[in-house]
């Protein structure tokens, strides 16, 4: 990217994100308790400076937490970091070829983690990582990610690549029994597009870029991807096409799998890449498939060509009210039928929807629905009940005429299911909320209240039948841990495709009079993907597999489908330099297979 121009966060993550939760320093959600009110600081969201005096109230009466009993985060406490295993050769003949290197220990901690609920309470609660990578390189360019491999299987070092950090599925966590030195090889530094084809439609792209500056430089050329995750912010484009990322707006711009043109990743017996970039080719098993996933364990992404768009001529929002949440589902079901995607739809049932109206304020994002909710419930239009009503949020984006039809055949489709219009800037805003929603972990974690999301895919068949009983079973496995209070349970429907969609769930629990939250927070993640496969769904939709969800992988793809990952695994990396341990869970110098199961 252009060298004056600020990226996302600079190469001391610390300086502008915070090392024991979600996003920047500067932003957060803040309790004062004199008014029991809520306030968002900063300057980066639509929702930062509203007065929230909802929110605390609804956080006591409906997650049972207390608000007068806090549980801050600890302070960093860097005597606790484990110490590196150095390796010095390594290190004297790395610094030939890579500028930044780091040994730092507040850096070494800022590499050793994602974003998992567990990994976050340890950080908060000062108790850190057994193991953490040894020392952090910043490789500016292909060559110098070849090199610093080279070095790494010369002398046996693990490498584990980093891009934005906001894994939920434990794939940044070391290996505790790994003996050797670890490296964080973090790709923040290859952020430069080389270049953009206009006529072809693509963009030549470093894979350590993150999302939010990806866009910024192609809008400035007129051109967008179109890959809108909820963690675009953070998350790099490496990230992406190694745990098979989706967006918000995949109805018309796909997911990354459909996007990648052409990836180059560097591996420990040398580069992988395709020798054209050619919209579609028949030459055997495409290794893009074998990359796309690999999260880590084959190596490095270092540049992906991606398909670009020219921006939309126009982007519209709207929302819509459903009797039920049912009704809403069905409705996507028909808008899948009739192949009439708009940009992005989703529906939130009313669990999440009347945690959305707690966030309501004076100059709330949420105060036209909330008046307009009324109004409903004031007329009783069509028997309107406030305990089950759902909602959903559409984005319209393309051509102006297409769009105006799009939005006449959504709402003469919802209209069919009792959906009733609630306005574009309910849809904006509840949009938008996306990207400010993870904050609110940190909060709950403040006064003793664990939360998590998780996400699936499912045919429509079984769409419905699937949330009901995941949501009761997160309920049930509650209240048999003692925990003391109903847990919060929610879900939505993200995204839709013509089989299926994907589903995706929010829950929480106080963690007050528990002796080990984390014990029962493990077992209710557990249980919860126990009743998603139980019930038809996948192992994971877009958050990928990682070390948490290693042990269902099997169940998923056949014990013959993972002893030919582990075959690949092999034949690139026979001594296990790439050593995460995610996916199949290969551990240790030589390669052995350790089974998660």
């Amino acid at each position: 990217m252009p060298a004056d121009e600020e990226k996302a966060f600079p190469m001391k993550r610390q300086e502008g994100l915070k090392w024991n939760g979600w996003g920047y320093r500067d932003s957060k959600f803040i309790h004062a308790p004199d008014t029991d009110t809520c306030t968002f600081s900063g300057n980066r969201y639509p929702m930062c400076g509203i007065s929230m005096p909802h929110l605390m109230k609804w956080f006591r009466e409906h997650l049972g937490a207390n608000t007068n009993e806090k549980s801050p985060a600890k302070p960093l406490d860097l005597s606790k970091i484990p110490q590196p295993i150095r390796c010095p050769e390594f290190v004297a003949e790395a610094r030939q070829w890579c500028k930044s290197i780091s040994e730092d220990a507040e850096d070494r901690l800022m590499h050793g983690h994602g974003h998992l609920c567990e990994e976050i309470y340890v950080l908060r609660n000062n108790e850190y990582f057994d193991r953490i990578p040894d020392m952090v390189v910043f490789p500016s360019c292909h060559k110098d990610v070849e090199e610093l491999v080279k070095l790494a299987t010369k002398y046996n070092v693990v490498i584990i690549p980093m891009g934005g950090g906001t894994s939920v599925s434990g794939a940044l966590l070391c290996p505790t029994e790994e003996r050797r030195t670890i490296v964080s090889m973090d790709m923040t530094e290859m952020n430069r597009i080389h270049w953009i084809d206009p006529e072809n439609l693509m963009a030549h792209i470093e894979a350590g870029i993150i999302g939010q500056d990806l866009e910024k430089q192609l809008e400035r050329e007129g051109y967008t991807t179109g890959h809108q995750p909820d963690s675009l912010e953070f998350s790099s484009l490496g990230g992406w096409v190694a745990t098979r990322a989706s967006g918000m707006k995949k109805n018309i711009y796909g997911n990354i799998e459909d996007m990648v043109v052409r990836v180059k990743m560097v591996t420990a017996k040398g580069t992988i890449e395709k020798s054209c970039q050619v919209p579609r080719i028949s030459c055997g098993p495409d290794v893009h498939q074998m990359i796309l996933g690999s999260e880590g364990t084959l190596g490095v992404i270092t540049e992906v060509t991606l398909k670009i768009k020219p921006l939309p001529e126009c982007t519209e929002y709207g929302s819509l009210i459903f009797p039920e949440f049912d009704k809403g589902i069905n409705f996507l079901h028909e808008v899948s039928r009739k192949k009439i995607y708009p940009a992005s739809i989703r529906l939130m049932d009313n669990e999440q929807l009347q945690f959305g109206l707690a966030l309501k304020g004076e100059k709330s994002i949420f105060e036209k629905m909330t008046d307009y909710v009324k109004q409903v419930y004031i007329t009783r239009l069509r028997g309107f009940k406030q305990e089950k009503i759902s909602l959903c949020t559409v984005v319209f984006e393309g051509a102006k005429d297409r769009v105006q039809w799009e939005q006449k055949q959504i709402y003469d489709i919802a209209a069919g299911f009792g959906g009733i219009p609630a306005g574009e800037e309910n849809g904006k805003q509840g949009y938008l909320l996306t990207f400010s929603i993870a904050y609110l972990r940190d909060l709950g974690m403040d006064y003793h209240f664990v939360a998590e999301s998780f996400e699936t895919s499912v045919p429509w068949d079984r769409v419905s039948d699937l949330i009901k009983n995941v949501k009761q079973r997160i309920v049930d496995s509650c209240l048999e841990q003692g925990v003391c209070h109903t847990p919060y349970s929610a879900a939505r429907v993200t995204q839709c495709y013509d089989t299926g969609a994907c589903c995706y769930f929010y829950f929480g629990f106080s963690s007050v009079g528990l002796a080990d939250p984390m014990a029962v927070y493990s077992n209710l993640e557990q249980a919860a993907r126990e009743e998603v496969l139980a019930n038809g769904g996948s192992v994971s939709h877009h958050h990928g597999i990682g070390k948490v969800r290693a042990q269902f992988l099997e169940g998923t793809i056949s014990s013959v489908g993972k002893q030919a990952l582990m075959a690949v695994k092999q034949g690139l990396d026979p001594q296990n330099i790439f050593g995460n341990g995610n996916l199949i869970g290969v551990v240790g110098p030589t390669g052995a297979i350790k089974s998660k199961l």
